[in-house]
């Protein structure tokens, strides 16, 4: 069989590189006699390196994209040959037009379709915010030309089915997974870290992701003064998007310099070490499509306080501490009874370790493997 996975730009977005890289290898582990190929959207180098020069950066680079996303590269799929073409992002929904105009099998992969769930949580995401998301809801709406749709949890197959009034035996639910990349370090190279740090006494939270309002970090930083108060020698630490202006303004307000710090986008072997270097992983979201997140601490060996809301629960099973996200009180009790009760924190990390051991590139690309099948073996 070929198989021909359409990815986004490279290095458009970090998540959706690291789905399309486990989901080729694991196709490539699982199916060795079928040829797996890669086709993505190119951008012209010489070009954006002119347009860096100029002031007109944004508008020649923005419409050098837009023709490529939408224009060359879909007409390009023409040519090319496959038993089924595979979308990784759902954003790229509108590639379904072009394929079906063109007789091809596909498939797609949907991640999340909160921007039409809760469009408020769209607001500042985008140089053209209005035109950015008709382009996009178009693209998603698209879905429904699909041979199948892989959703990557239960909760964002039930948003599919009823916000697009797509029949659910189109939608399989196959999870995400845990590169082995992430894994636990020796305790000698966790405490010259935290040495390192100067956090070798701290109870060390952290939260990896963007600063979007669905991440919730307010309510992290709002469970610190409690836990200080309390005597706990709480740090945080945030990993990937900086502080907002106003969330800078409460940890100064509130004295919390000493307890916060920001560490940026680090490399993977650095934020590997950050993972195992922290106490307890929070990530308190109000909204994912899956959490990969949750995964990655839990296979560095870092205990977990996460929501009991949307596809977080089915994710983390009983391997974490779930709470209602926007109740500081329980994320607080959270922090405190690990910090407290260091048997029990063992217990959770234990606990998560086997947790993630469950979600492989290799069980994820069998189940989609079997869709392909399935998707070929139709007549029309």
């Amino acid at each position: 069989m070929r198989v021909v996975v359409l990815r986004r730009f490279r290095n458009a977005s970090i998540s959706m590189d690291v789905y399309a890289d486990g989901l080729v290898n694991g196709l490539r582990a699982v199916c060795p006699d079928w040829e797996i190929h890669e086709l993505a959207p190119r951008l012209d180098s010489s070009e954006m390196k002119a347009a860096k020069k100029g002031r007109g950066v944004f508008i020649i680079e923005g419409i050098r994209k837009y023709y490529e996303r939408y224009w060359r590269f879909p007409q390009s799929l023409k040519k090319e040959d496959a038993d089924i073409f595979h979308i990784i992002d759902h954003s790229d929904g509108h590639l379904l037009y072009w394929l079906k105009k063109f007789q091809k099998k596909a498939a797609i992969t949907c991640h999340d379709i909160i921007n039409l769930v809760a469009p408020e949580t769209f607001e500042n995401r985008a140089q053209l915010p209005g035109l950015s998301m008709m382009v996009w809801e178009k693209s998603v709406k698209e879905m429904k030309r699909a041979d199948h749709i892989v959703s990557v949890s239960s909760h964002t197959k039930k948003d599919i089915v009823r916000s697009l009034q797509i029949d659910t035996e189109k939608v399989s639910v196959v999870p995400n997974a845990v590169d082995p990349v992430f894994h636990t370090l020796p305790k000698e190279t966790i405490t010259q870290f935290r040495a390192e740090a100067g956090v070798s006494q701290r109870f060390c939270l952290l939260n990896v992701g963007s600063n979007h309002s669905r991440k919730n970090i307010d309510a992290i930083l709002q469970a610190l003064p409690p836990l200080k108060d309390s005597g706990i020698p709480v740090t945080f630490w945030k990993v990937g998007k900086n502080f907002t202006e106003a969330q800078r303004a409460f940890i100064s307000e509130h004295g919390l310099n000493e307890n916060t710090d920001y560490f940026g986008q680090p490399s993977l072997e650095m934020l590997i070490k950050i993972y195992n270097s922290a106490d307890v992983l929070i990530a308190p979201s109000l909204y994912e499509g899956f959490g990969l997140t949750v995964l990655e601490a839990m296979a560095c060996g870092l205990a977990v306080i996460t929501s009991n809301v949307t596809s977080l629960p089915e994710v983390a099973g009983d391997a974490a501490i779930l709470v209602e996200p926007t109740d500081v009180g329980a994320i607080a009790a959270g922090v405190e009874r690990l910090y407290k009760d260091p048997e029990y924190h063992q217990k959770m990390v234990h606990k998560g370790i086997e947790r993630a051991a469950q979600f492989s590139w290799e069980n994820t690309a069998r189940q989609v493997a079997a869709q392909y099948k399935k998707i070929c073996a139709e007549v029309p």
